[in-house]
């Protein structure tokens, strides 16, 4: 592109002026790319026609403004002969003042008058028609006051002369320069890895991931790639190396954010670490917007991508918050997305912050007005507030890492409602995590009938539900109904919710006749004390029929589920994640009474909407897509059925425990649908997988247990191995003969396969 532009007449319109230099001798052998940016900048100031005199580049402290604005006057000598380059720093009064005596010497201006000082003579000098053509570098002109109270009356102007300045203030680079302003962005890719293996020897770059890695990590920042390079060659370190350093604790980011280091090409006696340039813009806004500065300590302890407006601190005015956000986005430090209620902020910004604040001895402080503002804002579980929650849960998780929150009450009450969201995205092992938390910090603060312990008990044997951690569920709810009878009505909300949940895992652990009488007295409750269309009500309702299905009650589990689903179906949007469920478990009812056609239709359209709605790997869509599997097998779709079977093992496999129930079940349905195509050698391996864990994890007696050893005789079968089948059924038989009701379904379908056996 450079070849190609056409130099504007310098309309001096005398002889030709004497040419002169006065640059600094920072060579940088090491700088690579920003090509694209240097284009700009030799059109808008050179091209013929263009009517810029004056550009500003910006950028954030350590981009590189000095070593393009350097490139580009390097560029200017060579290839435009004509034009002087003069140089001056604007770091203070002092530097600028400096910089202009010795272009005054230069151009060995004679001082005329008492008083005139060097900047008011090359002011003059550069102005005048004769002077020819020139380029004026002002850089580092980071102070708005100093420089346009101070300095810019000094600037020379003329139709020869173009001025380049560098700032890292936006607003400073607009009042300069209007709409001829060039923001310089983090390298790219390519540019970072050439950069990088210009400074390091070839033996310190390990494998490219871990080189990308690591320019990452230091958001590609050509400061941060020269301190981490540096530090390398000094260490003979590798990319991996540092990158394991970076990563492995908060005081060895800091340390290595903080350390200084030897570069030629930059300013004698100025600050090569990268926190440490950093200060510079931090105290200017510290003194400027105390707001700003405020807001961005706040914002340092938060996940650096995707920041919302709704998890920021409330400020006096709405007006004040925008002049905040300006600031911070002005310097760089903060970045507003297209949404303009997202923002992002550099990791290494972040650090930088964490460590001015631990300088300040204000990181408890600062941290636990964080996680209050975060506990106050944080959305609840509901289905409705799910894009919300799930945009604030990585920040909020973030802040909950901190230790020096662990004695607020706040942070305790935070991990309950995060909890409770993770759960309902289907994350149960970070919710048990989350709510063990929880309820040894009420333990430690609570009586035993404290309502909020009770509450987080409650919330944690859900969870262990969820994780297939049935036992534990049973143990823990068992306490909370034993306590919640004890000291609540019959009719209180809290005591029927406790015992409803009880009769769930009840049914998870086979314990199925203790389900149904205490189900049935809790929805007899609820019938006497809520309206039809309450959704507690339709909720006790909807795990009787599971109940009633798994206990062999099948007509009565189909009449019930009919009615809430068209109870849901009335009340309800099409997505609602509880009117799925029930049509989901009313289309398992309809296969068990054997139709079969509606089970496959209800099915399908609960599988549509999750597609469309959940993530690949959701509990809630995985269960679905299983059970559609096993409508299609009952309908004779065997292909469809162990094709979606196949694809909802492979996503539990990669995602749970081999012990978890969800998993183990799946399996199991494969195996069955293997079976049922043929493939009777993958199916006896798969079962027997199964019933081998499951006799580890669960009792002899559980009803789980016994149908997958019930499926693998059956496969036995199918397989020639008569003895091992006559052996598993006896085994069945026997266990079932001892728990189940003489006229149990499953009771009696082992007693029919193994009378044909031993006949």
């Amino acid at each position: 592109m450079t070849s190609t532009i056409s130099f504007r007449d310098s309309n001096s319109g005398g002889d030709q002026s004497e040419v002169h230099y006065v640059i600094p001798s920072l060579e940088n052998h090491h700088f690579t790319g920003r090509e694209s940016t240097l284009d700009e900048l030799k059109q808008k100031l050179f091209l013929q026609g263009n009517t810029a005199e004056k550009v500003a580049l910006f950028g954030l402290g350590g981009i590189g403004k000095t070593q393009v604005a350097l490139q580009l006057a390097r560029w200017v000598k060579t290839h435009i002969p004509d034009c002087s380059i003069f140089w001056a720093p604007a770091l203070s009064l002092e530097s600028f003042e400096q910089a202009c005596s010795q272009i005054s010497k230069k151009l060995q201006i004679e001082q005329h008058l008492d008083g005139e000082n060097a900047m008011e003579l090359v002011h003059q000098h550069l102005s005048a028609e004769k002077a020819g053509k020139w380029l004026f570098i002002v850089d580092n002109a980071d102070s708005g006051g100093l420089l346009f109270d101070d300095l810019y009356r000094y600037f020379p102007a003329s139709k020869s002369g173009v001025t380049l300045l560098t700032t890292r203030d936006h607003e400073v680079a607009f009042s300069f320069a209007g709409r001829d302003t060039i923001l310089l962005e983090r390298m790219r890719t390519e540019e970072g890895v050439a950069f990088l293996t210009k400074i390091i020897p070839p033996d310190s770059l390990c494998d490219q991931k871990s080189t990308i890695l690591l320019l990452e990590e230091l958001n590609f920042l050509p400061l941060a790639i020269a301190q981490a390079a540096y530090y390398m060659r000094r260490n003979t370190g590798t990319t991996k190396r540092y990158l394991q350093l970076m990563r492995k604790t908060e005081n060895d980011r800091m340390r290595l954010a903080t350390r200084e280091f030897y570069d030629i090409t930059r300013y004698p006696k100025m600050s090569n670490a990268v926190a440490t340039t950093w200060r510079i813009s931090f105290n200017q806004i510290k003194g400027s917007d105390p707001s700003a500065a405020d807001l961005l300590e706040f914002i340092s302890y938060l996940e650096p991508k995707g920041i919302p407006r709704l998890v920021l601190p409330i400020l006096d005015s709405e007006e004040e918050m925008e002049s905040a956000i300006g600031t911070l986005c002005k310097y760089g430090f903060l970045t507003r997305r297209k949404n303009l209620d997202m923002f992002d902020i550099h990791s290494l910004v972040q650090l930088a912050t964490q460590l001015w604040i631990r300088e300040a001895r204000k990181t408890q402080q600062i941290i636990a007005t964080v996680t209050r503002h975060m506990d106050k804002c944080f959305p609840s579980a509901k289905y409705t507030n799910r894009e919300t929650w799930r945009t604030c849960l990585p920040h909020a998780l973030e802040i909950l890492t901190r230790d020096e929150n662990k004695d607020i009450s706040e942070r305790y009450s935070l991990l309950f409602k995060v909890g409770r969201c993770v759960l309902a995205d289907g994350r149960a092992k970070e919710a048990v995590t989350f709510f063990e938390d929880v309820c040894a910090w009420d333990e430690r603060h609570h009586d035993e009938e404290h309502p909020d312990r009770l509450a987080s008990q409650h919330n944690l044997a859900g969870a262990y539900q969820s994780n297939g951690q049935i036992k534990q569920a049973v143990e823990l709810l068992e306490h909370v109904v034993a306590v919640r009878e004890r000291t609540l009505d019959e009719e209180h909300p809290d005591r029927l919710a406790s015992q409803h949940e009880l009769a769930n895992v009840y049914q998870s652990n086979g314990q199925i006749k203790q389900a149904v009488k205490l189900l049935e007295h809790v929805v007899a409750v609820r019938e006497r004390t809520l309206d039809e269309e309450h959704p507690d009500r339709l909720a006790s309702q909807h795990t009787l029929a599971g109940v009633y299905k798994s206990n062999g009650q099948i007509k009565q589990a189909v009449k019930l589920l009919e009615h809430v689903v068209a109870v849901r179906e009335r009340t309800l949007d099409k997505e609602h994640p509880n009117r799925l469920t029930s049509q989901h478990t009313l289309a398992g009812a309809y296969k068990s009474n054997g139709q079969i056609k509606q089970a496959v239709e209800l099915l399908e359209h609960v599988v549509a909407v999750q597609e469309r709605t959940l993530d690949e790997e959701h509990p809630d869509r995985l269960a679905s897509q299983h059970t559609l599997a096993g409508v299609y097998k009952s309908n004779g779709q065997i292909k469809q059925a162990v094709e979606l079977l196949e694809h909802v093992v492979a996503m539990r496999e990669r995602t749970l425990d081999e012990e978890h129930p969800d998993r183990l079940t799946s399996q199991h349905e494969l195996a069955k649908a293997y079976q049922s195509n043929g493939q009777i050698k993958q199916a006896v391996e798969l079962l027997e997988h199964v019933v081998a864990v499951e006799g580890k994890t669960l009792d002899e007696e559980h009803p789980d247990r016994l149908t997958s050893q019930y499926t693998l005789a059956g496969a036995y079968k199918s397989n020639g191995q008569i003895k091992q089948a006559v052996e598993l059924l006896e085994h069945v038989v026997t266990v079932e003969g001892r728990t189940l009701d003489e006229e149990h379904p499953n009771r009696l379908a082992s007693q029919r396969a193994l009378q044909p056996q031993t006949s």
